[in-house]
């Protein structure tokens, strides 16, 4: 003859304590959460507990950090507004390699190598979608022991940057020798794209 059970309430745990539900009386026993003549079963889950966390995510990166470079054919897509703001900018000067862009959360950069030729005169632009705040730097490494240069930076404010535009005119290299040097291109403030071109002449 088979015996039919009745389902009883169950006891699920959560957060490390046993709550039953269901319950017409009040429990007398804190270390026995159901009241007394029922059957509790507590859930029991093979699955490790994970924790969410309660405080939002920041934008922010920690100083020094570097921002994701965006792959160089991608990075071309932003030619035509480059291109548009060295014709205002550093007329007369032609691009100095390809641009470079990246993906940045706010204080990110990315740097992009350059040869700094003798008597060349140079213009760095930039935009930014997303960043608020877009800055540039032209640096040099006198000696790997040593720190960087700053040889450069701009004076813009906005998503906009420019480095030796018009009205400042392009920086040039006072030295009668070349270098190797960097670009550096930071989001001060907010988080997206970014992309520049370096001019020279």
């Amino acid at each position: 003859m088979m015996r039919v059970f009745h389902v009883l309430p169950l006891c699920l745990a959560a957060l490390g304590a046993l709550a039953c539900s269901s319950t017409p009386e009040p429990t007398t026993d804190p270390s026995n959460p159901c009241p007394p003549g029922q059957w509790c079963a507590a859930a029991v889950s093979t699955t490790p507990a994970t924790t969410v966390p309660t405080a939002a995510a920041t934008t922010t990166a920690p100083a020094g950090t570097a921002a994701t470079p965006v792959p160089p054919v991608a990075a071309v897509a932003a030619t035509p507004i480059l291109q548009g703001m060295g014709t205002t900018e550093a007329p007369g000067m032609k691009a100095d390699g390809g641009p470079f862009a990246g993906q940045f959360q706010e204080g990110q950069s990315l740097e992009q190598q350059i040869n700094i030729s003798p008597g060349k005169c140079y213009t760095v632009v930039g935009i930014g979608i997303g960043v608020q705040e877009l800055d540039i730097q032209l640096v040099s490494q006198p000696a790997p022991a040593l720190p960087p240069v700053v040889l450069a930076q701009d004076s813009t404010t906005g998503a906009a940057a420019t480095l030796g535009g018009k009205a400042s005119g392009c920086w040039k290299n006072p030295l009668p020798i070349g270098g190797p040097g960097k670009v550096i291109l930071k989001a001060t403030k907010g988080a997206g794209i970014a992309a520049a071109q370096v001019f020279s002449k």
